[in-house]
Parts: structure tokens; sequence; C-alpha cells
């Protein structure tokens, strides 16, 4: 029993610090930092996703006597750079990132200005998507069957390094979730979001749905191999292995997005909507 619990444990510890990396990284997670001017520490949150139906807004607080330089345009667009001198109001800079369609994507550059020295805040532009709003009633299960997935998935694999009887069931346990999860509630969310049910293999390059699909497969196979041999190792470690791994990649690698540069004409620039 002791031992059971200590799986468990372990098999939720390894899933929260899968979340966290997965909340930290990936290309649509804020750029965050901090710089001194003027004797104060000045800490900015960069967006770089927002819903449609309006501009994204990016609030930095700052001292008296700072104001800012800022610049934006379409991502892979013909668009020229448009540029803004920002000036305080109540000690807040406030920037408004152009509303885009679902999969649109906007790529911007702040600068603070304390007289004539420039302090860009990053080295490169911020690119943000904007997507479609999705109901909370879809997004929450969605998330904890993906997350539990990884729970059941973790505490399978451990169950084989451990000499343990019960993989079949873990890994049928996973295998529903991963269903649940992925393959039902996954492409409803997309859908919300994008407008499309699948952007993976073979209609895209859409990580987060290919990564969904290799794990459901590897554990398809390692439940069915499972139930004929139930002391077989390397299917369900495999799918462990497999299953970190993937979960290790940022999400929202490769998604969905708008690539102007197909649709217009190189010769005739568009400005970003306003």
């Amino acid at each position: 029993m002791k031992k059971s619990i200590f799986l468990w444990i372990t098999a939720f510890l390894l899933m929260a610090f899968m979340a966290i990396w997965q909340r930290s990284t990936g290309p649509t997670y804020p750029v965050r930092g901090s710089l001194e001017l003027k004797g104060e520490k000045i800490k900015y949150r960069l967006i770089r996703s927002h819903n449609t139906g309006q501009d994204a807004i990016v609030e930095i607080k700052v001292p008296e006597g700072i104001w800012a330089n800022y610049r934006y345009k379409r991502f892979k667009s013909f668009d020229d750079w448009t540029a803004v001198e920002v000036q305080p109001e109540n000690g807040t800079l406030r920037f408004a990132i152009p509303e885009q369609p679902a999969a649109g994507k906007v790529e911007y550059q702040i600068a603070l200005m304390d007289g004539e020295k420039s302090y860009p805040l990053t080295a490169e532009p911020v690119v943000i998507r904007f997507k479609g709003p999705v109901p909370g009633f879809v997004l929450v299960p969605h998330v904890f069957f993906m997350f539990f997935a990884m729970v059941f998935g973790m505490r399978t694999g451990l169950e084989v390094l451990t000499g343990g009887k019960g993989a079949e069931k873990l890994s049928f346990y996973t295998l529903l979730l991963f269903f649940a999860g992925g393959l039902v509630l996954g492409p409803i969310v997309q859908k919300y979001a994008f407008d499309a049910y699948w952007t993976g293999w073979p209609w895209g390059t859409d990580l987060t749905d290919n990564k969904t699909a290799v794990s459901f497969l590897m554990w398809l196979i390692a439940w069915l191999v499972l139930r004929k041999r139930p002391q077989n190792k390397p299917w369900p470690l495999a799918a462990a292995i497999v299953m970190v791994a993937i979960y290790l990649i940022p999400h929202s690698m490769l998604g969905s997005e708008i690539d102007h540069t197909k649709t217009e004409n190189p010769g005739a620039q568009t400005e970003a909507t306003e």
C-alpha cells in the first residue's frame, strides 16, 4: 500500500514538473523581464497570445520622464513597420496591438526612452498570436484529461519498472484519458481557437496535434501488447518515455498561423489594422 501511494505521488510530481515546463516555455507564453531606470525597477510582461475581437493591450508602469518607441507589423507579411511614440498616462505606458483574425500574428517591439537613450525590452520583436475564445466547459476538461493522462502514464511506467502487476489496467486508463482529452476535446478546442478541428499530419505541421496522435498510438500499442503479455516491459516503458519526451516539447510549437506572404502581392504593401 505504501509503495503504491509513493508511486502515485511520484507520478503526480512528474506531471507537475512537466505542467510547469509547459507553462513557462513555448511561443504563446509571455516574455517577462525587468530593468532599472531612474533608480526604479521597471517590470514588464509582453503577451504572446490574445483572443480575437479586440486589440491586445500591454501596459508598463514607468517612473516620471520615461516614454517609449513602439513599432509593430503583421507577422509574415509585406507590411512596413508602424512606429508610434507612446507617452505615459498616470505613470503607465499603454501599447495597443491591433486585433487580428484567428491564427493571425503581429510582431512588435518596445524600447523605453530616457531622454535620448534607448532601452529595447527585447533584442528581437515579440510575436503575438490571436485565437478565438475557448469556453471553459471545453477547455477545463481538456486540460484535466491531458494532465491526468500524464499522471496515469507515469504511473504505468513506474508500475512496470517496480515489477507491479497493474500495468495493463493503468495503460488502459491512460489510453482513455488521452482519447477523451486529446482526440475528442482537443479538436473541439482547436475548432474554437482556430476554426479547424485538426492541423497536424497529414494536413499540417501543428506539433500539439502530432504529438497527441503519436502518444495515443504508443499507448494503444502498449495496451494491446499488455493484454496478451501482461509481463511485457518494452512497450509500456517506450510509451511512457515517448510521452515524457513529447510533453517536454514546448506547447503550441509550429501551431496555426496566417502567412500573408502567400496571399498578398509584395508590391502592394498593407498597413496593420488599427
